[in-house]
């Protein structure tokens, strides 16, 4: 047996009423992630350096 047989419909609905799945935005609304946010995200958008005579400095 389970919770939902023994419990009323009136307080089913006031459960799905508050339940965390129905305040979410649907997947149109949201803004795309993009290529290059992905990539920021990855981390491949950072600078590089590089050792160039005992110092580092920035890759070109």
């Amino acid at each position: 047996m389970k919770i939902r047989d023994s419990v009323s419909k009136e307080t089913l609905k006031q459960f799905k009423s508050i339940a965390p799945g129905s305040n979410r935005k649907k997947e149109n609304d949201a803004d795309p992630i993009t290529n290059r946010d992905w990539e920021e995200i990855m981390g491949t958008r950072r600078e590089t350096y590089q050792r160039q005579g005992g110092r580092i400095r920035r890759k070109r």
